[in-house]
């Protein structure tokens, strides 16, 4: 049966020019949601073709093949390059504290980048049973007065798993971010089973043999929430101007928050100007005046790097 009214569909999935789209169906006679898609070739957004998380309209609904045609790209609320992935609303960044050793400066820089993006971004700390409850606390306190609250995972403890999992249930759609080894395979199978369960062929429909290359894709973990899942990721360097990047740091846009006045200068980059309210006497200040001189000179070295 073809269904002949467009409907608003989410890109789970995509191969070469094939994609895979997830529907809220509310039609009687089908509870099929899962829908394999050609696009118009016309299609295009900001010279850039569809991606995984675009929001889409598709028409001619085959339910019985299950197949359909992407006739429009809604607009995108943001864009990650790579891997290419379209309305995140929420980033998890990811980091082991043992094996590989937590390295601040990286983390600070994941976090500075993943602000950059303009959404909501948390902290997970992994292998927490490898450490003790002491040094654990004090991590926490760490990354609270960098203004994060992170979740702490014990691989030993499923309750750690089940909270994350209900946090991630609220969310639109959220992506784990960290470098190789930190344990987000180990997360992602704790939280979508199916990640185990990849097939090693595309759909017979595509008739394009095996495919065994890890594609991004996004997993429902409620009719209204994903997560995403990538074998990897790269941040570009930061492009912004010096006088945005306290933006990018809740130390700083926090006390601009609580107190209700502001410094003499509206341009103020909180170093060395006069009339500067801004209390320096936090963990990662150093790192923040030495973006701000990285923006203005950058043939200076980054902290980070």
């Amino acid at each position: 049966m073809v269904f002949p009214k467009a409907k608003k569909g989410l890109v789970t999935k995509k191969f070469n020019e094939f994609f895979y789209v997830d529907i809220q169906c509310d039609l009687k006679f089908s509870d099929q949601k899962n829908f394999l898609c050609k696009s118009r070739k016309s299609i295009r957004f900001n010279n850039d073709f569809i991606c995984v998380g675009d929001e889409v309209i598709i028409s001619h609904i085959d339910f019985d093949q299950k197949t359909a045609i992407i006739d429009n790209l809604i607009k995108r609320k943001n864009l990650i390059e790579r891997p290419a992935v379209a309305n995140i609303s929420d980033i998890y960044i990811t980091y082991s504290v043992e094996e590989p050793k937590l390295n601040f400066s990286q983390v600070s820089k994941l976090l500075i980048n993943a602000e950059n993006l303009n959404v909501k971004v948390s902290l997970i700390l992994t292998k927490c049973d490898l450490i003790s409850d002491d040094f654990r606390n004090s991590l926490i306190r760490k990354f609270e007065s960098w203004g994060y609250y992170p979740k702490t995972i014990n691989c030993e403890r499923d309750y750690d798993y089940e909270t994350l999992l209900n946090e991630l249930k609220t969310k639109k759609c959220s992506i784990l971010m960290g470098p190789s080894g930190v344990g987000k395979t180990t997360l992602l199978n704790k939280i979508i089973p199916a990640v185990n369960n990849r097939t090693a062929s595309v759909s017979a429909k595509i008739k394009s043999g095996k495919n065994t290359t890890r594609n991004v894709e996004l997993f429902s973990l409620t009719h209204e929430s994903y997560i995403v899942d990538t074998p990897g990721f790269n941040l570009h360097k930061i492009e912004i101007e010096a006088q945005y990047i306290s933006e990018l740091f809740p130390e700083i846009y926090n006390q601009i928050k609580v107190n209700s006045s502001r410094c003499k200068f509206n341009d103020c980059l909180h170093m060395d100007e006069p009339g500067c309210l801004i209390s320096k006497n936090f963990d990662r200040y150093k790192y923040y005046r030495q973006l701000i001189i990285d923006t203005k000179n950058p043939n200076y070295q980054n902290l980070g790097d």
